[in-house]
C-alpha cells in the first residue's frame, strides 16, 4: 500500500473501525514475527510501531542469524539447541535476506578457546543445531587457518575451527516478515505510539495511540494485547496497572565499518579479545564490519551512539587479532549502536546475562515478551501466539490452528527455497534487460528483493522512459518508489538505513544522492517545507553520528 497521507489515513480508519483478536505493540522482528504467525492462523491482527519498523534493536544487530556458540560456555544448552535449529528455517524462508557464512575461529595459546574444547564444542553445536552434513565444522591446522585468513595473528596460533553461521540484513528481514504478515491480513502502521491502555472490568481491551507524524489520536480495540516493544517493554508495562517484579537490563553493542582497502578481510572471523570477550569481523560488499561491544546502557533508547571508548575498544581488538592491519579512527566510515533488551539478572556482567526470552502475563491480561535473539524470532512468535490462541479460546470461545510458519516463505522469499535462489537470480538478471536495466543491475536487485523484484523492474522501466530520468540512477529510483509504495518508508532515514542499508555500507552513495532522493520523497509524500527541512536534518545528523563519537560532538 502506498505510504501517502491518504493511504495512511485509510489504515488509521481501519484500525479504529474494526475489533481485533490481537493488538501488537512493537514493530521490530519480534512484533513482526508475532503478527505473521497470528495472521497466518486466521487471527485479525493490528500492529503499531512508534518509530519506523525495525528502527530499534532489529536494525542494529551484528546482522547474523547465529546459534550463539559462546552460550555453550554458559551451559545454555536448551537455547543453543532451539536457536541453532532456527537458523536454517530463517534461511530457507527468506534466502534473499539470509546467506550461509563460513566462520573462522582462530585458536591461540592462552586464548578463550582451547583446541580440544573447541573441537568438542563445535561438534556439540553441530549436533544441537541439527547442522547439515555439508556445513558441519572442521578443525584446521595453523597453516590451514592462515590460508583462510592471512591477516590473523600468527604468534601463538595453534589452529582454528571452521563452521557455518548465517549472515543477514536484519532490517530487511524484519520488513519482509512484516510485509508477509500484511499479505495475510494484518494491519500495521509505523510512527504510531501506544500512549495508554483502555480497560473494561480491569481487563485491557485496547490502546489509545498517537500518530507521531501529524498528532492524530486513534483508539484500537482488541481481545488480547501483546507488548513486544523491545527496549521499551518496561515503559509500555508501566502504563498498565498490573506490573510484576520482572525488569529489563539494557546493554549496548557497537559495530564499526572499514573499507576493505584499509582492512582487506576476506574471511569472516570470530575471535577473542584480551579481556576474554568475543568479537566478529565480517566482510560485506567491499567493507569489513567489526563488533560488538557489550556495556550496560541507561541513556536515550531511540538514539544510542558510539562513544570514543567503544570505537577504541573495537580498533584495539582489530590490532590485537590482526596485527598487520594498520587502521585508525580516520578509517571508520560508519558505525551503528544497538540496545539489547535483556532480562535483569542481579550481579551479572553484560556479556553474562542470558539472551533467552521470557513471556509473562499481567492481571490485566496484557502479555509481554522480552529478551531473546534475532535468530529465534519465529519460535518466540509461535510461543506467544500459542498463548494468545489459548486465551482467545478460553475468553471468547474462538479457536485457531497451530503455527504454520516453519516452512512458510516471507515476502520476497517465494523463490522455491535456497537451492533455487541462484537460478532465480540468473533468470531475473537476464529479464532485467527487457526493462532497460543491465544484467548487473538486475542481479543486484533480484538478490536483494527476491520474488518481489518484478515490481522494481516495472518501476525502473517506467522511470527510464520519463522526463525525470536524469535525476537519479534508475535503480535508486525503483528502490525509492518501492520503499514508499510497498514498505511504508516515510523519511529519508527509513530509506537510507533500513530499506537499503546504504548508510552503513555505501556512505558515498548516500552522500551523492540523498538530496535528489529527498526531493522525490518530498514530492510524492506531499511534505511541507518544514517537514523537508526536518527530515533532511535528521539524515545529516545520522550521517554525522555514524562517524563522530557522541562524546566528541
Amino acid at each position: 500500500m502506498t505510504f501517502s497521507s491518504t493511504a495512511r489515513q485509510e489504515i488509521k480508519n481501519q484500525l479504529q473501525s474494526e475489533h481485533y483478536d490481537l493488538i501488537v505493540i512493537g514493530g521490530g522482528i519480534t512484533g513482526a514475527g508475532i503478527a505473521l504467525d497470528a495472521s497466518k492462523r486466521g487471527m485479525k491482527v493490528a500492529l503499531v510501531e512508534m518509530q519506523d519498523f525495525a528502527a530499534g534493536t532489529s536494525s542494529r544487530s551484528t546482522k547474523l542469524v547465529h546459534g550463539g556458540l559462546r552460550y555453550l560456555k554458559q551451559f545454555e544448552v536448551k537455547m543453543v539447541a532451539e536457536v541453532g535449529k532456527e537458523r536454517e528455517i530463517v534461511y530457507e524462508n527468506g534466502p534473499h535476506v539470509t546467506t550461509p557464512e563460513w566462520m573462522l575461529l582462530p585458536l591461540h595459546k592462552g586464548g578463550t578457546f582451547g583446541k580440544f574444547s573447541t573441537s568438542i564444542g563445535l561438534k556439540v553445536y553441530d549436533y544441537l543445531a541439527g547442522v547439515k552434513r555439508n556445513e558441519r565444522r572442521s578443525m584446521l591446522s595453523s597453516a590451514e587457518t592462515l590460508s583462510k585468513e592471512p591477516l590473523v595473528k600468527k604468534e601463538g596460533l595453534k589452529g582454528g575451527g571452521y563452521y557455518v553461521e548465517y549472515r543477514t540484513d536484519d532490517a530487511r528481514l524484519t520488513i519482509e516478515v512484516m510485509k508477509e504478515a500484511i499479505a495475510h491480513g494484518a494491519t500495521a502502521i509505523n510512527y504510531t505510539k501506544s500512549q495508554r491502555f483502555l480497560y473494561e472490568n480491569k481487563k485491557v481491551v485496547g490502546i489509545e495511540a498517537e500518530d507521531l507524524l501529524n498528532g492524530d489520536t486513534i483508539e484500537i480495540r482488541g481481545t488480547k494485547i501483546v507488548n513486544a516493544a523491545g527496549p521499551w517493554v518496561d515503559e509500555v508495562r508501566g502504563k498498565d496497572y498490573s506490573t510484576n517484579n520482572k525488569q529489563l537490563r539494557l546493554t549496548k553493542g557497537v559495530h564499526i565499518v572499514i573499507d576493505q582497502s584499509k582492512f582487506p578481510l576476506r574471511q569472516a572471523v570470530y575471535f577473542d579479545t584480551p579481556d576474554g570477550r568475543m568479537v566478529f569481523a565480517i566482510p560485506r560488499n567491499g567493507k569489513a564490519y567489526v563488533g560488538t561491544t557489550d556495556t550496560f546502557y541507561d541513556k536515550n533508547k531511540a538514539t544510542p551512539q558510539m562513544t570514543t571508548e567503544d570505537r577504541d575498544y573495537i580498533l584495539n581488538a582489530i590490532h590485537y587479532m590482526f596485527p598487520d592491519v594498520n587502521v585508525s579512527e580516520e578509517d571508520v566510515e560508519s558505525s551503528w549502536a544497538g540496545i539489547r533488551p535483556l532480562i535483569f539478572e542481579k550481579g551479572k556482567d553484560p556479556s553474562e546475562i542470558s539472551r533467552k526470552d521470557e513471556i509473562w502475563e499481567g492481571e490485566s491480561g496484557l502479555i509481554t515478551i522480552a529478551g531473546g535473539k534475532l535468530t529465534g524470532y519465529r519460535k518466540m512468535a509461535e510461543t506467544v501466539v500459542d498463548l494468545v490462541s489459548k486465551r482467545l479460546k478460553e475468553e471468547v470461545k474462538k479457536k485457531f490452528p497451530a503455527s504454520a510458519t516453519k516452512h512458510m516463505p516471507i515476502s520476497g522469499g517465494h523463490v522455491g527455497g535456497s537451492k533455487n535462489l541462484p537460478a532465480f537470480i540468473d533468470q531475473k538478471s537476464k529479464e532485467a534487460v527487457q526493462y532497460g536495466l543491465t544484467e548487473a543491475e538486475g542481479r543486484k536487485l533480484a538478490g536483494m528483493y527476491g520474488s518481489n523484484v518484478d515490481q522494481l523492474f516495472k518501476l525502473a522501466h517506467a522511470y527510464s522512459g520519463s522526463s525525470e530520468a536524469s535525476e537519479v540512477p534508475v535503480t535508486l529510483y525503483a528502490q525509492l518508489i518501492y520503499a514508499i509504495q510497498e514498505e511504508m518508508a516515510a523519511t529519508p532515514v527509513d530509506f537510507f538505513i533500513r530499506r537499503t542499508g546504504a548508510m552503513f555500507f555505501d556512505r558515498e552513495w548516500v552522500e551523492k544522492w540523498h538530496e535528489p532522493a529527498i526531493d522525490i520523497m518530498a514530492k510524492l509524500l506531499n511534505w511541507s517545507e518544514e517537514q523537508k527541512v526536518q527530515f533532511t536534518s535528521s539524515l545529516k545528523k545520522e550521517l554525522k553520528n555514524a562517524v563522530v563519537p557522541v562524546d566528541q560532538q
